[in-house]
């Protein structure tokens, strides 16, 4: 008898086989699930690095392009102000050297050769006697939670008065 109860027992507990088997099937199709989202992600995110990269590539050549050009310009400015290839220019313009001490020198009337440069004056401290910040910005969290939660709340039709923060030059840093 005692056989029996425990046969009815676990024959009561146990499932049918048709509902053991769905429950595989669901374990697997959520695995798979989970499996084809994360290789979704996956792809994704190493797509976006692959254009990413790319675009970078595209950019240095860009860069390795430029640097380049600006290297052929630079050697190009330096040959047209060398002394040689100014002394041609200057040649083919029927230019000539001028020696100093056999130049004549004009005088301008109302000519005003230009001054000393304007310097800046030179740096001071002003030092500001009070601190500029607003008390509202110097009040501490333990202040603002005593003004805001531990108020007794008006009551509907009362005017509200928020009390402004007090606070003592002492207290402010320098």
């Amino acid at each position: 008898m005692e056989k029996a109860m425990k046969k009815n027992l676990v024959q009561a507990y146990k499932q049918a086989p048709w509902r053991t088997q769905v429950q595989w099937i669901g374990i697997f199709l959520l695995v798979l699930i989970g499996v084809a989202a994360v290789a979704g992600v996956y792809l994704m995110i190493s797509g976006r690095a692959a254009a990413t990269g790319r675009r970078i590539q595209s950019l240095e050549a860009k860069v390795t392009a430029l640097e380049l050009d600006i290297n052929d310009l630079k050697t190009q400015y330096a040959e047209a102000s060398s002394a040689k290839s100014l002394a041609e220019r200057a040649k083919g313009l029927n230019m000539r050297l001028l020696d100093p001490l056999t130049a004549m020198y004009l005088e301008v009337p109302g000519y005003v050769p230009p001054s000393q440069p304007m310097l800046a004056p030179p740096p001071t401290s002003d030092e500001i006697s009070a601190p500029v910040l607003l008390p509202e910005f110097t009040a501490s969290l333990w202040d603002w939670l005593r003004l805001k939660v531990f108020v007794e709340p008006n009551l509907p039709g009362e005017p509200t008065e928020t009390p402004a923060i007090q606070v003592t030059p002492s207290e402010v840093a320098p």
